[in-house]
């Protein structure tokens, strides 16, 4: 199969929509992270998204909606069989934009859709491309993200093209996603509101408007759920967004982390050893080389890679994926991430680096 990569147009809607119908996939941008879309009440297209990804068939997908339903006096008609306050509330607040809904499921929804849950996840995108995409066709579109299953989430076409190509027939390119992580999963289905997944939509902006939030349990912990389980929502079983090279997330110091690197300089002759961190924790340990005579930033061996000022958690957020792909570019064989503080959109950033990681070691 030959994966043609589009710019969003017209013509490229148009054969989008053809593809569509016809039980394809296409791969298109979402604020978030790029998606893998197929009609939502197509199973010939559903079926695809699975193959294409490698992904376990209970692991459930998101109905991605288009803004002009909220036009409507029940808008997700044949989607959710029923909408709590709580739902309303968030839509009016959030929609379009990067939080996704748990309801219970309307029976039209097909159990490949949702993984044979009870419940279907919706969402409404804000990216313009997605926008053009949804009211362009006008279907609902449930898509997963457009990767090989457990690789880091693609923010960009050319992601999607390195792990899809030859696999699905259409990309639309719509540029750099703008937030970097997938959405926030809020389950409305409960009497209180329990976020499944973090993201850019945080769990304070939630309880400003419905009040009291929950977080689910496995969150916090960052740990897939057990063989045996159902997961509610994407990214709660399986590991997700990793790197090929061995990935350490640590909360050590700057002198113990220079430590440990330099040791893996020396132990693993002739590998690369990458860094992910911030803008201010890698001059750090550039600092500290410099202490010693051997500068990091130097050293072939050694791939240092930037997410961003330590205060700007929006920027981090936006590079995290691209950052695990960046030392797969490089060849690393052994990775070390930064930790950071789990508030607000770090608890969705720590929530992705942990998912990431082989290993976390505390200083």
């Amino acid at each position: 199969m030959d994966t043609q990569v589009l710019p969003v147009s017209e013509e490229s809607i148009r054969l989008a929509r053809d593809l569509l119908l016809d039980g394809q996939v296409v791969a298109f941008p979402t604020e978030t992270v790029y998606g893998l879309g197929a009609w939502a009440f197509h199973p010939d297209g559903i079926r695809r998204i699975y193959e294409a990804k490698g992904r376990p068939s209970d692991n459930p997908l998101i109905i991605h909606v288009a803004p002009e339903i909220l036009n409507k006096s029940y808008p997700l008609e044949g989607i959710a069989s029923s909408i709590p306050d709580a739902g309303y509330a968030l839509m009016k607040q959030f929609w379009p934009g990067p939080l996704t809904l748990i309801f219970p499921k309307d029976q039209q929804v097909p159990d490949q859709v949702t993984g044979k849950l009870p419940t279907v996840a919706v969402r409404m995108p804000s990216h313009p491309a997605a926008i053009r995409l949804l009211e362009g066709t006008g279907l609902p579109l449930a898509a997963p993200s457009a990767n090989l299953s457990g690789r880091p989430s693609p923010t960009t076409a050319a992601h999607v093209f390195e792990d899809l190509n030859g696999r699905i027939p259409l990309i639309l390119n719509g540029g750099e996603c703008s937030v970097g992580l997938e959405s926030t999963i809020v389950d409305l289905t409960e009497a209180v509101p329990v976020i499944l997944r973090p993201g850019k939509v945080t769990r304070e902006m939630l309880e400003a408007v419905v009040g009291q939030v929950e977080v689910d349990p496995a969150v916090q912990m960052a740990k897939s759920l057990d063989a045996h389980v159902a997961p509610k929502a994407p990214g709660m079983k399986y590991r997700h967004y990793a790197p090929r090279g061995y990935l350490i997330v640590t909360d050590a110091s700057n002198e113990v982390l220079y430590d440990w690197i330099n040791e893996d300089l020396m132990q693993r002759t002739g590998e690369k050893i990458g860094i992910i961190a911030s803008h201010e924790k890698l001059l750090a340990l550039q600092s500290l080389s410099g202490m010693d005579g051997e500068d990091f930033s130097h050293n072939q061996h050694l791939v240092m890679i930037d997410l961003g000022s330590a205060s700007d958690y929006n920027t981090i957020a936006r590079r995290l994926f691209e950052a695990l792909r960046e030392a797969d570019e490089n060849g690393c064989t052994r990775i070390w991430g930064e930790a950071f503080e789990r508030s607000q959109l770090g608890e969705a950033i720590m929530n992705r680096f942990l998912k990431a990681a082989s290993e976390r070691r505390l200083s």
